[in-house]
Formats: structure tokens, sequence, C-alpha cells
């Protein structure tokens, strides 16, 4: 056992609790008691017990997230690479919890546990549960640790299920969550598996109606289970690329029904592995209350579910995830923000499929630990706003070849788009990049601030700035936002890349209550000289790319832009038009030529256009 940044040897405690009369009521109606979990701890509960973090292990997953129990252990807990000294769940900082689920099988109470009233085990005799209740039996945890808030709960799959328990059933008892390749209910789909699983354990000749624990277990059927399942967290892609159609141990076919292809013996081991740790009746029922969950079951639409919500959150889905869908994912992301919720969501590309929670670690890390950060110093953000290098995460684009590229340079129109927002304001911000606009207008301005982006690293950017962002795609609309949610919509620099302008501009003013605006103008005298003199596409500091490198789809001039809001009953409060300097007296007398870049303020109101009274170059 050598693993730098581990947290080394651990212990796993035991905590018990509910003891009869004082049992723990279950969503079934039934009681149960006493009540064990098991749980291990990593790194040290501050003074004022305001760093700790509730890891929630997904159906499959343990106490044993992190360390070895001994020095002769091979294989480390489950999310052992983000837990530890200067990974992502930095031990240095966060006191980690993760406990073994109420109706599991390493530790904690479940169907394999005695049953103190008979002296034998509880078997098909234990009572169903429910996610909720394995959330309430976590809460008796964390209230015997003397923990009154945590700083974050954090899981995956089942574990972002426990999450969601815990957001809207004690939003008061959580600052941040962390909800990771999981739904808000479980879908006919998934179901469909889990039903055929516990199907193939039931069947099994040795499962005895769950009274095999003195016997031999249904080792085939809880075998078949988790291959099946196990699928599930796979993808197309990823077993193409693992697997293909190569043969295990030979070149050519058996013509027979033995495992040939590298897959079937692949599952086979999966299935094998899988019997040696885990009790079959705990299988049907950690599926059952999976499939019973429904975060909106005692609500009427997702939107009522999340008005509890009070905790700052990141949902996190994968590309490839077919069990978990991004769609589902983002109904959280879109009800979260229809209540003005501070949330952060990137649907992480990934081949991986469902299992990329557990396996894409460098993306990973960086989301998690910059979430963490500014869960634990949310002021931060708020600080003096400093220029910095770009982050190492940011997507700069295309490469530009001209020397004093506004994308690479300082931005004049940030500057005059800090002036003219509001204090206090709430402010969406699309095509949002790394975020420095957004970080300048918290900072400076105090806004409530939120960014849309579509490129991932500049979400990344983002989330370790600490500002709140979705990755979306502008050109499919806003249409999950209401009318007049944010004071300002912003869409700097942005406007001639996207597919859909029109569509984009129209949402954009029914979402605000102003939109701010700023393009590159086509119709700069440099840019005409070029095409002129050349006749080649133009460079410009503001068009920084050869014709072939070009994000650009729409060559807006001011005039075009003028035309735009006369003929689309758009008012525009203020039109600023700018060099390299800001606004100069010379770019008001004729913009469309002089000025190189320009800013609007446009409302969907219908006073008289600034536009009609612009001496047109």
């Amino acid at each position: 056992m050598t693993d730098h940044g581990s947290v080394g040897i651990v212990e796993t405690h035991y905590f018990t609790f509910a003891q009869p009369p004082g049992k723990l009521e279950l969503e079934c109606g039934e009681t149960l008691g006493p009540i064990t979990l098991a749980y291990e701890t990593y790194g040290t509960l501050n003074a004022d017990r305001s760093n700790a973090v509730l890891l929630l292990h997904a159906l499959s997953g343990n106490a044993h997230a992190a360390g070895y129990h001994s020095s002769s252990d091979s294989k480390p807990g489950w999310w052992d690479a983000l837990i530890g000294p200067g990974r992502a769940f930095d031990t240095n900082k966060y006191f980690i919890i993760c406990s073994n689920v109420l109706g599991g099988c390493s530790g904690s109470t479940g169907p394999s546990s005695i049953n103190p009233e008979t002296g034998q085990p509880y078997a098909l005799s234990f009572p169903i549960i429910t996610i909720g209740d394995m959330v309430r039996a976590q809460r008796r945890l964390i209230d015997h640790l003397g923990i009154d808030k945590l700083l974050c709960v954090a899981g995956g799959s089942m574990g972002g299920m426990q999450g969601l328990e815990w957001v809207t059933r004690y939003p008061e008892r959580v600052g941040s969550a962390m909800l990771i390749a999981t739904t808000p209910r479980q879908g006919a789909q998934a179901i469909a598996f889990d039903a055929v699983g516990r199907h193939a354990i039931q069947a099994d000749p040795n499962f005895r109606v769950g009274e095999y624990y003195d016997k031999e277990p249904p080792r085939t059927g809880l075998s078949i289970a988790r291959m099946l399942a196990h699928i599930t967290y796979l993808s197309d892609q990823s077993m193409r690329m693992k697997f293909g159609r190569t043969l295990r141990t030979t070149n050519a076919y058996r013509y027979d029904f033995t495992s040939e292809f590298s897959v079937e013996t692949y599952l086979d081991y999966q299935g094998e592995q899988f019997v040696n740790r885990f009790d079959a009746n705990s299988y049907l029922y950690i599926t059952k209350a999976i499939d019973y969950f429904d975060i909106t079951a005692a609500s009427n639409s997702i939107d009522e579910a999340m008005t509890e919500v009070k905790s700052k959150t990141m949902i996190l889905s994968y590309s490839s995830d077919w069990l978990y869908p991004p769609y589902q994912s983002e109904q959280m992301v879109y009800a979260l923000m229809r209540k003005e919720g501070d949330v952060t969501y990137c649907n992480v590309q990934s081949d991986y499929g469902h299992d990329a929670f557990l396996l894409e670690v460098g993306v990973m890390s960086k989301l998690v630990s910059g979430f963490l950060e500014h869960a634990m110093h949310p002021d931060k953000v708020r600080t003096p706003y400093q220029p910095e290098r770009m982050d190492s995460e940011a997507d700069p684009g295309p490469p530009s070849v001209h020397t004093r590229s506004i994308y690479e340079s300082h931005r004049v129109d940030y500057d005059m788009i800090v002036d003219l927002v509001d204090e206090e304001s709430r402010v969406l911000d699309i095509g949002c990049g790394d975020g420095e606009l957004l970080h300048k207008l918290m900072s400076q301005k105090r806004v409530d601030g939120m960014g849309l982006e579509l490129s991932q690293g500049n979400v990344i950017s983002c989330v370790r700035r600490g500002i709140p962002v979705v990755q979306a795609d502008v050109d499919k609309g806003l249409t999950a936002l209401p009318d007049n949610s944010y004071d300002y919509v912003i869409l700097s620099m942005t406007l001639q890349v996207i597919r859909k302008p029109q569509l984009v501009l129209t949402e954009m003013l029914r979402v605000g209550r102003r939109c701010i605006v700023s393009i590159p103008n086509f119709g700069y005298w440099k840019v005409r000289a070029k095409v002129l003199a050349q006749g080649k596409a133009p460079v410009t500091r503001t068009l920084p790319y050869e014709w072939h490198m070009n994000p650009n789809r729409n060559y807006i001039s001011i005039n075009d832009f003028l035309e735009f809001c006369r003929t689309h009953n758009t008012a525009i409060e203020n039109a600023l038009y700018l060099t390299p300097r800001g606004a100069t007296s010379t770019t008001k007398l004729w913009p469309n030529l002089l000025a190189e870049e320009a800013v609007f303020v446009l409302s969907s109101n219908e006073p008289p256009l600034l536009g009609e009274t612009v001496e047109e170059a």
C-alpha cells in the first residue's frame, strides 16, 4: 500500500440508535430499531463544526470511501482518488463523513442483520425502506456527531438521490450540495432493469424466499443481477473501445455457449466479484428503494419540490450516461433557476457512461475542489477584482492572428457594461466565457450573477472563480426561464457566433428587464479598407481569426443592428460606440464607420429608437 495523497489506514466506526421503544418510523408505516450505521471519517472537524462534508454512496457502495483498512489492502475506498490531503475533498480543509446506508450489508442494519426479537437474520421480514428513510437515519448520525449544519452533501447515482432528499427534507441543515449522475425520479427504463435483476435473484433455487443465510446463497441470481446492472453503468462508446468483438482466449469461435467474447468474460468477472461482497436481500431492498424514489411525489411538480432548497447546488451529468441521461439533470437545474436558486451545472463530456462519476477523476477534481472552496468561503468571489491570467481550464477559442486581439487583451466593452449595470441587480451573462465579466460585476457591483456557457473548460473556470454557471446552448432558447426573471441579460461579443440570433435576442428581451449587447462592428473603416485593399477576409482586433478558423457566423455592422432593432420593436435605451480607448466624440458622429465595437442597452418597450437619429456612414 503506497498511495501519495491517500488518507492512509482508516477505521470503520458504528453508531447505534432507535432503541425500543424509540424505534425509527419508516415511510412504509412500520418501525425499526435498534439501528446501527457503519461510518468512516477522514480529516478533522474544525472548532465551529462548519467544515463537515457528507458523502453518499451508490447502490453497491459502502462507508469505505477512502484509504485502506490495513497495510495489506490492495484496493482503496470507492472514491479514494478524490479524497485525501490536497485532493478534491481535501482532508486538510474538510471533515469527510461516509456511512453505509440503512438496508446495506457492510455494517449497517439491513436484512442480513440479526433481528433482536427472533435471534435470526431479518431476511425478508426486514421492512421495506426508502431513500427518505436512509436520509433520516443519516440525520441521526449527523446529530450524534454534533454537527448542526453540513458544509456539503455529495453523491452520485443513488447517492445523488440521497442528496436531493437532504436538500428538500432538511434544507436548513445543508449549506451546499453536489448532485451527480442522478435523477429527480426513477424512470420506467431504470425500474425495468432493476426489476429484471430482482427476478433473477428470486428465481435462483438457492434464494429460498430470502432464508439462505445458513445455506448456499443465491450466487447465480445475484451475479446475473449485477451483470445486468453493470451494463447500464457503461456506454456503447466505452464497451466498443474496451472490448469490441474481441475473443478472450482463442482466435476462433468455439461454436458453443461458453463465454467467448471479452465483454462476456468481463461481465462474468464482475458478477463473481460482486457476490463475494454483497447480500442478495440487500440488493432487493436497495433497488426497490431506488425505484420508489420520486422527489416530486409529495408535490405537484419538480418546481414545487425544489421550492424549499436553500443550498448552493452543483449538478453534474455525463454525456454518455443513458441510465440517468443529462436531460434528467437539466430538469433539476432549470427548476432551481426558476426559483432563483444558486445552481451550477456541467454536462461532463465522457465516454464512460454512468460510471463516469467514479472514473473522470481529472475533471471531477477541478469541479469538486472549486465548488467546495467557494461553498466554504462564499464571499471570496466578491473580493475586489484583480486581473489574472486566464484559468488553465478556460477555452481560449481558435488561435488569433492579430497581435492585439480583443479576446487576449483589455476588454473595453466590459468596462462599459460594469458602469451600466445597477448595484445588487440580478444578472444573466449568456456566453459568459471564463467568468471574467461576471467576476467584475459580482465584486464591483455585488450583483446576483449567473452565467450560461457551452464550453466545458469555461464552465470549470467559472466554478473555480466561484461563479454560478449553467452549461447550455443558448441557440436552443431560454424557454425554461420565466419572463422578467433577471434585471439584466448580457450578451458580450457573442451575437456574431450564435446560429439563431433573432431567437436569442427575442428570448433575452423576454427574460430580462433590460438587455446589454456588445458587438464587433463589421462596418468599421479598417474592416472595409482591408476587404477593398486586399480582397480577403479581414483580420482586425475585434475579428482576429483567419477565415478557416473563424467561429463567427454573423458579420454585423452597427447599422445592421440598428435596423434590426427598428424592425423588431426593440427599444435602444443607450448606445456606446467604442474604440480601444473607449467612447470618443468622433465615434458618435459616424459610428458605423469609426467605431470598432458597440454596446447597446435594449428593452422590449417602444420609446423612440436612438437608431432613428444616428447618422449612418
